[in-house]
């Protein structure tokens, strides 16, 4: 199944547009291992005959959504990151707020809660119980809800609670019979809910927020995905908490390692934003006037200034030229006065008559940007023009100044930069591809970190299905236990039934035969046997009537069937019919029957009971 990726990417799409879960996120390595999983125990060939199943059973969605949403998790689960996080972490956090001011935690991917009210017990040791009820709300999101209703209960078996040290479960932790129930007046302050990281809202100025082994099973454009709405979701001194398998080595522009080793991380700096373009108008034209004291200090500025510039009149003629304008392009100030359209510069390296025309028409500055120009033979440049609209203190337009920046050595830095950053992202994708799409920026970094983590996750979460199994396993033996005693108390009650009644059976003087509806022998005692020679297991399962003994079935039939169909025997109950017995001795036998009812009146069989009435004398050798 796994050599046909289009069926399967079919079932995902339907996945998402019937039940509005996006799986295509995921690692398809490990996805499509959890789903084969399931049409393995289907006994399935191909994706599409489960997508066919998928379509007809809709309790499937939630056995599926179980296998595939692995919940691992555990009370301080990797306790010497969760000592960190109590000695180091979450003090910082609590100094850095004011003292009434909120904390607010986002535990993602929380499975069945243990993560959570881990966290709670901790911020309740350092705060104390009465200022963690009025400071603290704790948000726990998962996609699963069957693990969400769990977390909700906060109930925890013996084998969940051996993960808590002895105090603070004495402290946090109620029993109730085999279970214990996490305290109900902290529990209010931790709210869980429904939240797909990929796809709805995060939620906002949170100051801890943890998210561990979840990032490693989506793929490398999910994770950056969820990553961004992280570093929306901290405050700007927020902390993001991970698992073991979880670097960001790819990601600092977001986050900043606080402890790499421990797996917490800062949200990043902001970056400084580009300056904008600072203009003078009003007042401010009047002051900088003012403060450069004169036209000519102006024109010497125009004229040295590093950057080459041509100032054009409204009718397109030139009124000035620089000395960088002369050294590029060979506009001297000889060219002043003339039309600029007669100069090479107005057309080489670009053509700037449509920009001059663009900018006198909506009055605003344009930008030429990366304009190559080779100049002479070996040398080529890379310019950035800017073409500036020049408006009077009437508001009238005047002409317009082209400014050209020689941008050559930016760009080539700018390519290297690019070169370098490639050769980088290629590094990473090689990395990547042998440690299970796990992102990483280091191009010397060989690590299995991610695989390994995750078949950890998987061997985890199997050996608590095993466990689970173990659990139920153990249940059904108890219960079974507790059938076998019932089923052997009820079985000796029933051989001593059985031998009461064979007893009964065998000190009757009469040969009694019991049949059924269908006149099927269900009993044959001992005295039968005597009679007629036949052993009880040649008898029974027998029809009477096509017995091998020696009595006549047209007398004896009409009297079980009158028995049979609810009536008496015609005559009498009684008959004396002549027979042959065993030693072919020729008898009177007296024939009686009677129905076999049920408690409810029903007809069940009948109880023939017959007797021999005549004895052979003493002298006779039978």
């Amino acid at each position: 199944m796994e050599d046909d990726p289009p069926q399967f990417e079919a079932l995902l799409e339907f996945l998402k547009e019937s039940r509005g879960f996006d799986f295509t996120g995921y690692k398809r390595s490990s996805l499509m291992r959890r789903v084969a999983r399931r049409t393995q125990a289907l006994g399935m060939e191909g994706w599409s005959d489960y997508l066919d199943y998928l379509q007809v059973h809709q309790d499937e969605y939630t056995i599926l959504f179980n296998t595939v949403l692995i919940n691992v998790t555990g009370f301080f689960r990797d306790s010497d990151s969760w000592l960190q996080l109590r000695s180091e972490v979450i003090p910082q956090l609590i100094s850095s707020k004011k003292p009434s001011e909120a904390i607010r935690v986002w535990c993602a991917g929380c499975a069945t809660g243990e993560e959570a009210y881990s966290i709670a017990m901790l911020l309740a040791e350092l705060l104390g119980p009465e200022e963690f009820r009025e400071r603290v709300k704790i948000y726990a999101t998962d996609v699963d809800d069957e693990a969400l209703t769990v977390a909700r209960q906060a109930t925890y078996g013996e084998k969940e609670a051996r993960a808590v040290p002895g105090d603070l479960l004495d402290r946090y932790f109620e029993r109730a019979g085999t279970r214990y129930v996490f305290a109900k007046d902290l529990r209010r302050s931790v709210i869980f809910g429904r939240n797909d990281l990929v796809q709805d809202a995060p939620i906002s100025r949170v100051d801890l927020l943890t998210c561990r082994n979840t990032l490693m099973y989506l793929n490398a454009e999910t994770q950056s995905r969820v990553l961004a709405r992280f570093n929306f979701a901290l405050n700007d001194t927020g902390v993001l908490f991970l698992g073991k398998a979880e670097m960001l080595l790819s990601h600092g522009q977001l986050f900043t390692p606080l402890d790499l080793k421990r797996r917490f991380f800062r949200k990043a700096s902001r970056a400084v934003p580009e300056l904008g373009v600072i203009t003078s108008a009003g007042a401010g034209k009047i002051a900088l006037r003012e403060l450069l004291g004169a036209d000519r200090l102006q024109t010497e500025a125009l004229l040295t200034a590093p950057v080459a510039a041509v100032v054009v009149t409204n009718d397109g003629t030139v009124a000035g030229v620089n000395q960088r304008a002369e050294a590029l392009f060979g506009v001297s100030p000889r060219d002043v006065g003339r039309p600029f359209l007669d100069l090479d510069a107005s057309y080489r390296p670009v053509e700037l008559r449509p920009y001059l025309e663009e900018v006198r028409r909506e009055r605003r500055p344009v930008w030429i940007r990366d304009v190559e120009w080779t100049r002479s033979p070996g040398e080529k440049l890379c310019l950035d023009f800017q073409v500036v609209p020049l408006i009077t203190g009437d508001g009238q337009h005047s002409g317009a100044a082209v400014f050209a920046s020689d941008v050559t050595r930016y760009r080539k830095l700018q390519d290297e930069l690019e070169f370098a950053n490639r050769q980088i992202e290629t590094a990473y994708e090689e990395l990547q591809s042998t440690v299970e799409e796990l992102e990483t920026t280091n191009e010397e970094l060989q690590s299995t970190v991610e695989e390994l983590e995750t078949t950890n996750e998987e061997l985890q979460s199997t050996n608590e299905e095993l466990e689970t199994m173990n659990e139920e396993l153990q249940s059904t033996n108890d219960e079974l236990q507790s059938i076998n005693d019932e089923l052997r108390e009820r079985t000796d009650q029933l051989n001593d039934a059985n031998a009461f009644l064979e007893s009964i059976l065998r000190s009757l003087r009469s040969a009694v035969i019991v049949v059924d509806t269908d006149l099927v022998v269900r009993v044959w005692n001992r005295q039968s046997e005597d009679l007629w020679g036949l052993r009880p297991e040649e008898a029974v399962g027998q029809h009477l009537l096509n017995l091998d003994i020696g009595i006549s079935t047209d007398r004896l039939r009409p009297v079980v069937r009158q028995v049979l169909a609810g009536g008496e025997p015609t005559g009498s109950t009684e008959l004396t019919i002549d027979a042959i017995n065993r030693r072919g001795r020729p008898v009177e036998v007296r024939v009686g029957a009677s129905p076999l009812v049920y408690s409810a009146g029903q007809v069940a069989g009948a109880i023939v009971v017959m007797d021999q009435m005549s004895v052979p004398s003493p002298n006779d050798p039978s």
